[in-house]
């Protein structure tokens, strides 16, 4: 049975899947307004972050995309799906045989979307809600992707996966965002994903996917304008 939070997403969402990721099915939005308004309308007064759980964005698609063309990589392996949204990459992880999936994200109710998403596609995956940044996570690898939107996220987030590479394998999808970490890391994949121009200024983003290296000494990695990626 639904919660509360998994009715109204279905309600606000239709059955669909990532334009590079057909195998997983997502309850998705069809348009940008209606749901980001019914959400505003929703969960304004308890403070929510806006719908991102709604859409498949390009770091999640290729993260998604590599993991299901390379099974070999997360088999048997427990990965932490950080920033997870709407637990795409971290589905991902599970179909490809990972042993463990923690999907984590500051947004609840992306954590309810991840569930209902989990469950079409047959699949588990253990919730975390929580700014996880800081902590020392307990897994073989971390994927994120999208997470340099801005400089006050980027600036709050490489610093620690960086740190979290010195200890674990730390991939980091990014289409361009003009935050993006500048050197130590290797390109691990890079393609064209199709995007909505109602939530990107394109039709396609050229995304890479980055195997992060750790700073040396344990200091914060630079930050620099301009989609270093």
């Amino acid at each position: 049975m639904k919660s509360g939070a998994g009715v109204f997403i279905a309600s606000q969402t239709t059955l669909g899947h990532a334009a590079l990721v057909p195998e997983i099915a997502l309850y998705l939005a069809s348009e940008i307004t209606p749901i980001w308004q019914a959400t505003e309308d929703h969960l304004a007064s308890a403070g929510i972050e806006p719908p991102f759980w709604a859409f498949p964005w390009p770091g999640s698609q290729i993260l998604a995309r590599h993991i299901l063309d390379h099974p070999e990589t997360v088999r048997g392996r427990t990965v932490l799906d950080f920033a997870c949204g709407n637990g795409l990459a971290g589905i991902a992880a599970m179909k490809a045989g990972a042993r463990h999936v923690m999907a984590c994200d500051i947004d609840p109710m992306a954590l309810d979307a991840v569930r209902l998403n989990a469950a079409l596609n047959d699949v588990t995956i253990e919730t975390w809600q929580g700014d996880m940044v800081g902590q020392q996570p307990a897994c073989d690898l971390l994927i994120c992707g999208d997470v340099c939107y801005n400089q006050t996220m980027a600036a709050h987030i490489l610093p620690w996966l960086r740190q979290c590479a010195s200890r674990h394998e730390v991939w980091l999808a990014d289409p361009g965002r003009s935050y993006a970490p500048q050197g130590d890391f290797d390109v691990i994949a890079r393609c064209d994903v199709p995007t909505s121009l109602e939530l990107e200024d394109r039709s396609v983003r050229q995304t890479v996917l980055c195997r992060l290296h750790a700073t040396s000494s344990g200091a914060p990695a630079p930050i620099v304008r301009k989609g270093a990626l």
